[in-house]
């Protein structure tokens, strides 16, 4: 195998649900060729528009448990009572093997994890929204939360922004615009120092 130039190096994009983690993502991906998506292992059912090893590999839970057991995971937990959602080793490798940085759009648990694994290699971007009352509103603009499943939510949030400090960097999204910015400056200085092999 040739000398890779981003072999074990991570990106990680995480933020609580509705600070705007997706649309970061999807910017830098338009904005770096070197990069690709790491498309996570779920156990939920897809919905409508998505696509089986595009958005995500959806499996059964049975799939996805002898996985477990099986060490595939660099990464998985149940986000949710019985939705298991994970990051595959075999993804990592794909990723790699075609001399890309592999990007992870994950939640909080899960990028903890990963920077553990690779703690000198990774490059981790925490999306913080600019207030919870913010977040809140994001949310409800969605229109997909009962009044329970919105408060769960706000409460993993306010959760999950606690832990913002174990992260590389900290992107308050108040201004969509700005935030890809901010993150497309971090990202480019990361692909660099990979092509200077530092």
């Amino acid at each position: 195998m040739s000398m890779n130039r981003f072999a074990d190096k991570i990106l990680i994009i995480t933020a609580p649900s509705g600070a705007g983690k997706t649309s970061v993502t999807s910017y830098l991906l338009e904005k770096f060729p070197q990069l690709a998506f790491s498309v996570s292992a779920a156990t939920r059912q897809p919905r409508e528009n998505e696509q089986n090893g595009v958005d995500y590999y959806f499996m059964s839970l049975d799939d996805f448990k002898r996985k477990i057991q099986d060490n595939d995971f660099i990464e998985w937990e149940m986000v949710y009572e019985g939705k298991y959602y994970g990051t595959l080793r075999s993804e990592m490798d794909r990723i790699w093997q075609a001399d890309r940085l592999p990007v992870l759009d994950i939640d909080v648990k899960g990028a903890i994890h990963v920077q553990q694994q690779f703690p000198r290699k990774t490059l981790s971007i925490f999306i913080e929204p600019p207030s919870i009352g913010e977040l809140r509103r994001r949310l409800e603009a969605r229109g997909t939360e009962t009044a329970d499943s919105l408060q769960d939510r706000i409460n993993k949030a306010a959760y999950e922004i606690s832990f913002k400090h174990s992260f590389s960097h900290t992107i308050i999204n108040d201004d969509l615009e700005k935030a890809r910015q901010e993150a497309g400056e971090m990202v480019a200085e990361f692909i660099e120092a990979g092509r200077n092999g530092r």
